[in-house]
């Protein structure tokens, strides 16, 4: 029996890594790939200077810009509401049928399609809210997509504190609020900064929830507020790739692009991971 459970863990184990191998493969084949046709784009023109000649050359600064725009709208939007919830649903609300419906409904939620998302925002805030076309409007669209991942993300890192150090804070005579702002919430804020980190940037790499609500084909002027329209990187890639007056004439540009966002993803899952280590730290001390 011992030897029987022995080898369906060592099989276990073996498959698991297996996966994790072939993820890490397929990951750097996909960069290899990407690396090695955008570098070449690359210089500091690229990085600086608009679209020029109907977009076959100069730069994507524009596309910067408004990206770093869209996510900061997304993250004020997301973050708040985000957290709130997964407070009440963790700490104030009686579990119950109700919760499990919410639950169930956020659930289903961060399965919609994002194309779902982007028609959402444009029937709603472009047309009724009157928004346009607009950073705000994309923004509040890419807000509501990533809510899922960070509702989820802090109702774990909630109920990864341990229930004792409510129990002590309650008894030292601190209400429910004081015992959550001041105990519950810096011992869960490392899982809470991780998981909202992560959820903006995969909000970052969306292109169908703002090609109706925020992003533009071209602009060459820099946005001077959030009811500006913007560009933006992953809908600078499609319109290049599928759209462009001269798709293979513009393919260098189509990577280079592709690799600027690439490593604005990479450096939100790095400075999460530093966060998070951090703070776990301070935690801890």
């Amino acid at each position: 029996m011992i030897k029987q459970r022995l080898f369906a863990q060592k099989v276990n184990f073996s498959l698991l890594k297996i996966a994790a191998w072939i993820n890490g493969a397929a990951l750097a084949i996909i960069v290899y790939f990407i690396l090695s046709r955008g570098w070449r784009a690359i210089s500091w023109e690229f990085l600086t200077k608009p679209p020029t000649d109907s977009m076959t050359a100069g730069g994507i600064l524009p596309c910067i810009v408004g990206t770093f725009l869209l996510c900061l709208v997304t993250i004020l939007i997301a973050l708040p509401i985000g957290v709130a919830s997964a407070i009440y649903l963790n700490e104030y609300a009686v579990q119950g049928r109700l919760v499990r419906l919410i639950r169930l409904g956020i659930n289903n939620l961060a399965g919609v399609p994002s194309i779902v998302f982007g028609l959402f925002g444009l029937a709603f805030f472009c047309i009724v809210l009157k928004m346009g076309v607009s950073a705000l409007a994309g923004g509040l669209t890419l807000g509501i997509m990533t809510l899922p991942v960070i509702i989820g993300a802090s109702e774990e890192a909630l109920k990864s504190v341990p229930q004792t150090y409510r129990e002590a804070s309650l008894a030292m005579g601190a209400t429910q609020w004081q015992t959550i702002y001041k105990v519950v919430l810096p011992a869960a804020f490392p899982g809470i900064i991780t998981g909202s980190i992560l959820g903006l940037s995969r909000a970052a790499g969306e292109t169908a929830p703002i090609m109706y609500t925020g992003a533009v084909f071209f602009t060459p002027d820099l946005p001077g507020s959030i009811f500006d329209e913007v560009m933006a990187l992953p809908y600078h890639i499609y319109v290049l790739a599928t759209a462009g007056t001269e798709i293979e004439q513009t393919r260098h540009l189509q990577y280079g692009t592709a690799l600027v966002l690439i490593a604005l993803v990479f450096g939100m899952n790095l400075t999460a991971i530093i966060l998070r280590s951090r703070l776990r730290k301070k935690v801890r001390t």
